[in-house]
């Protein structure tokens, strides 16, 4: 799996996550029990990874839908 994104804000994870799973791209968000031992204050980032043969697909779709910013090299 590839990482696309790493950041500290649920709601564009949670977007992101939710247009990838309608186009039926199998994802999988990371680092979720480390943000729940540190307390939840947003201090450790998420990521968000994808499998890597679809990588170019979910790229397009999240820059398409406006997250383009939040993706990694």
């Amino acid at each position: 799996m590839i990482e696309i994104i790493r950041t500290n804000d649920p709601v564009a994870l949670s977007f992101a996550e939710s247009l990838l799973r309608d186009a039926g791209i199998h994802c999988l968000i990371a680092d979720q029990a480390m943000s729940i031992l540190e307390g939840s204050i947003g201090m450790l980032p998420r990521r968000l990874l994808v499998e890597s043969d679809r990588e170019t697909e979910a790229r397009r779709l999240l820059t398409d839908a406006g997250l383009g910013a939040e993706l990694r090299p």
